[in-house]
Order: structure tokens, then sequence, then C-alpha cells
């Protein structure tokens, strides 16, 4: 089974347990892989909608797939028990839901080895909730498929692990940037693009202290994020 390359990118930060479960599965597709490479014997694949769990058995049923992969209808954490699965993958939607997710269950999290995360959107307010509140970061890392950045946080629930970080630092991982990652460079330069973009619609707005404040702050990051691009 070929997996795109974001899911390839997931994959590729599995470890072996016995048990796993995809939130959010959609058709299926790391549960399955998971299995067939032996990096769990069983898995649980859970969505709240009914259509892609269909698609998922679909897919199951045409790897030859049995009772190793189970299929559960619900949002988020609440169809797991508490300790039945050692690692958790959500991906493919938000930052703010995701991390809702997380605390909605905060007692099942405890008990998990790892999460994979890897937001559709905002993973800087994902990174802050993380940083913040009491998560190991096993891990950060980035790819780019179809002309489109995912960050991903491999993490663990571990208590009074919180690091307090000026903001840029929540929109751009400290660690990728200290291990110069490969698309880091061209990620920042994206993000500087764009935040010209910004600034030059900002500029033409009516002249207001709102304004204006908001302008400052966008040169800001235009500077922070220049300095960083002539670091790597």
């Amino acid at each position: 089974m070929k997996l795109s390359k974001r899911l390839e990118f997931i994959a590729d930060h599995i470890d072996k347990v016995i048990s796993l479960s995809d939130i959010g599965t959609d058709h299926g597709y790391i549960p399955l892989y998971a299995l067939n490479k032996g990096l769990c014997e069983k898995a649980i694949a859970s969505d709240i909608n009914k259509d892609p769990l269909d698609k998922a058995r679909l897919n199951a049923l045409l790897e030859g797939m049995g009772d190793e992969l189970e299929f559960r209808l619900g949002g988020g954490l609440e169809p797991l028990k508490e300790g039945e699965v050692q690692a958790v993958i959500i991906a493919g939607m938000g930052g703010k839901l995701i991390k809702d997710i997380l605390e909605k269950d905060i007692t099942k999290v405890d008990n998990l080895d790892y999460l994979i995360l890897q937001p559709a959107q905002n993973p800087e307010g994902l990174r802050e909730y993380l940083y913040t509140n009491d998560y190991e970061i096993i891990a950060e890392d980035l790819c780019k498929d179809d002309g489109k950045y995912y960050e991903l946080f491999k993490v663990k629930r571990k208590k009074d692990e919180n690091t307090e970080l000026d903001s840029i630092y929540y929109e751009i991982s400290p660690k990728l940037l200290m291990s110069k990652h490969p698309l880091m460079k061209e990620y920042l330069e994206s993000k500087l693009e764009n935040y010209n973009k910004i600034l030059e619609a900002v500029s033409t707005e009516v002249n207001s202290d709102l304004a204006n404040i908001k302008k400052v702050e966008i040169e800001e990051k235009i500077a922070v994020i220049s300095s960083m691009i002539n670091f790597l």
C-alpha cells in the first residue's frame, strides 16, 4: 500500500508498540500500514463520521486484514478505554481541535507511551499548548506535500515538563531551527513572503493606532525571521 508523502511522514515516526489508535482515521491508511509493517499487533481506527470508517473497512478488506484492526465510531479519544493502546496518532485536523481532544481525555493521554500529532492548521497554537502543559517533546519534524508544509509533534505527558518560550518560537520550532532541518530555510522564506504580503496590506489601511501597532508587530516578525534565515 502506497502512502502519500504526508502519511508516510507520520508512519516514519511510529515506534513499535502492541497496540495503537488512529484518531480521525479517514481511509484507515495509517493503521493498515502499521499492521502490515509489524509496527503494532493491534490497531483501532476511529472517526467521528461513519462514511470514513466505512471506507477504512473496505480498505481493510482489500488488504486482507482481520480482527487485528478494529473500527470505532466516535469523537476524539472518547472511543478508547484507558490504557487500551500505547500510542495515539491524531492528524488532519486543526491544532486547537487537537488540543481540545487531548484536554478532554487527559487521563487517557497520561497513560500513553507517545502521541504523534500532525495539525493541518494552527501548529503554533498546539506547540504553545504542548510546551507549557506537561508534555515532553520527543521530536518535532517538518515535511512538504503538494506545496503545503506540515509540522509534526511526537510527545508524551511528563509532569513538570514546561518551557516558556518567546512567542515567535511557538510559531517557529526552536528544535527544527537549531538542528537546521533541511526544509527549514524554505519554510521560513515562505513565512517571510507571507508576512511581507500582510505588511503590504496593512500599510494600505486607514492610518490608525491599531493599524500602526499591527504594522510594528509584523515588521518585528519579519526582522526576526530574516535573522533566522541568515542563521541557516
